[in-house]
């Protein structure tokens, strides 16, 4: 198959709605108005956990395969950032030059989660969800076990964006600007090859895989090719994550944060791109106040209640509410409508000489 073809897909001005031109225009325009801790520790933490979280979304949503082990390659990313640019606490710290840091550590996870998807491309549903959350334990006890290498329990810290053009990228605007570009980016590319002849392969190998293998594709390569995608996102999520923490250790991948991403990516609603970082929105507003109203230990107790209380009315997730209310206000403008119609019509036939001949 042409590889133009395959990754080939059209976006066309109908996706410019205008709530999608307001919502640019409010992304752009936060920092102006919020503060500090509104800028970094709401915006810029929503997009990083979003961006991990739409890795999931396209290889649950479009895809079939519901992966446990996205934050796991974001967390292989960022020990690649910490092992192979500097860091504080003396242990590796190769010293790269940022831009090949960078690379090296996505490409790297692109990588890591390639050869995940090879060990687990050939199961479907919940031995999918086993295998992916099997490797995601095994990599937490790998590296907290691991001095020589990834410093065990305490991981790395120090870890730091570089500045440039003078601009300090912690900073929070910068930073919320640098995790908007790339959440964003990533965003419309997922929008994109939905649209693409690889993003509709891998939805009919989703809904029918042994059609679409007598059709004579390689199901399998197809997967293993969307995890790569996926690790891709995931990874860039993953350097910004540690730039985010300014640290990484085994704590940044447990198995808690492993299954939240898992919560953000179904609460928000895996139907849609855009559905990630809606969840990843809830979550961080959640985990910031809701801790205000009770004890740090219930905080798991209110995420699972809300979780269960959503995939209850809405297997959708919030988008799926949303979807059903706009459909009941569309149904309610439409009856009004009809009546309005029925009315007139009724007054104008009441209204009408009997006999007269309406022709021409």
């Amino acid at each position: 198959m042409d590889a133009r073809r395959l990754f080939s897909g059209s976006v066309s001005l109908a996706d410019l709605r205008p709530a999608t031109v307001v919502t640019v225009g409010l992304l752009l325009v936060y920092p102006a108005v919020a503060t500090d801790f509104f800028i970094f520790q709401i915006g810029a933490y929503s997009l990083i956990l979003g961006t991990i979280a739409l890795s999931l979304m396209m290889l649950g949503g479009y895809g079939g395969m519901v992966s446990l082990a996205q934050l796991t390659v974001a967390g292989f990313a960022g020990y690649l950032t910490a092992i192979l640019g500097d860091n504080s606490v003396g242990v590796m710290g190769l010293g790269w030059p940022w831009w090949l840091t960078i690379f090296t550590a996505v490409l790297g996870a692109a990588l890591f989660s390639a050869v995940i998807g090879a060990i687990s491309a050939r199961t479907e549903g919940i031995y999918t969800i086993m295998i992916t959350l099997a490797i995601a334990v095994a990599f937490f006890f790998f590296v907290r076990q691991n001095y020589a290498l990834y410093n065990g329990f305490t991981g790395y810290a120090g870890v730091m964006p570089p500045t440039l053009l003078g601009i300090n990228w912690r900073d929070p605007a910068p930073f919320y600007y640098l995790s908007l570009a790339v959440a964003g980016g990533f965003f419309c590319a997922v929008l994109y090859g939905s649209r693409a002849t690889f993003g509709l392969s891998l939805q009919a190998i989703r809904d029918n895989p042994r059609r679409m293998r007598a059709l004579g594709y390689n199901v399998t390569l197809h997967r293993i090719v969307a995890y790569f995608l996926a690790g891709l996102i995931a990874g860039s999520a993953g350097v910004l994550m540690v730039w985010f923490n300014g640290r990484i250790s085994p704590g940044s991948i447990g198995v808690g944060v492993v299954i939240d991403i898992l919560v953000i990516a179904v609460v928000g609603g895996m139907r849609h791109p855009i559905g990630p970082f809606v969840g990843a929105i809830a979550f961080v507003l959640l985990e910031n106040f809701a801790i205000d109203l009770i004890d740090r230990e219930r905080f798991n107790t209110v995420i699972g209640l809300a979780f269960l209380l959503i995939v209850l009315f809405s297997p959708d997730g919030l988008l799926g509410l949303w979807s059903q209310m706009r459909s009941k206000i569309r149904l309610g403008k439409d009856a009004r409508a009809s009546a309005g119609r029925a009315e007139r019509d009724d007054r104008h036939s009441a209204g009408s000489p009997k006999g007269t001949y309406k022709g021409t």
